[in-house]
């Protein structure tokens, strides 16, 4: 798992997009995103850190530059990562590198010193592991990683 994450551009997503923003984390892409931002607190935090507020608020999308966001179309969930990955053009994606919890970037961790926070088949079945420095969440390539890679082919 990668511990690094250069891509860019970095996004905002407000609360009518919380699943688009899980999925661009599984991307690898940084999206700030919690279910209690405020719509205002979304436009602030965007414009302090330079990031691409991702919404289908019509009252967002009124209040900001056309430049500074990326107004949600759709519904689905593979037309709105189609409709983002259009809009900011090809990237390297770098799967499974973010928390999808925190967005924090990932750490490769130690496989005995997840030992007590993961499970005793995982331990024994697995090698490589990463955790998220912030929420200490701990990773590894299971077989939900091979369904969710499967689900990521639809953007290559």
């Amino acid at each position: 798992m990668s511990t690094e994450n250069p891509l860019e551009p970095r996004f905002i997503a407000d609360v009518m997009v919380g699943r688009l923003a899980r999925w661009l984390r599984i991307l690898g892409f940084d999206v700030l995103y919690s279910n209690r931002f405020e719509d205002a607190e979304v436009i602030r935090i965007a414009g302090a850190e330079g990031r691409i507020i991702l919404t289908r608020d019509r009252g967002i999308r009124d209040s900001v530059p056309a430049q500074s966001l990326i107004f949600v179309e759709h519904n689905d969930l593979k037309s709105q990562i189609a409709q983002v990955l259009q809009k900011i053009g090809p990237r390297e994606f770098r799967p499974f590198s973010r928390c999808v919890e925190c967005n924090t970037a990932l750490q490769p961790v130690n496989k005995d010193d997840v030992f007590e926070r993961i499970p005793h088949y995982v331990y024994f079945t697995q090698d490589q592991f990463a955790e998220c420095p912030s929420c200490r969440r701990v990773y590894w390539r299971g077989t939900h990683t091979d369904a969710i890679q499967k689900k990521l082919q639809w953007y290559h």
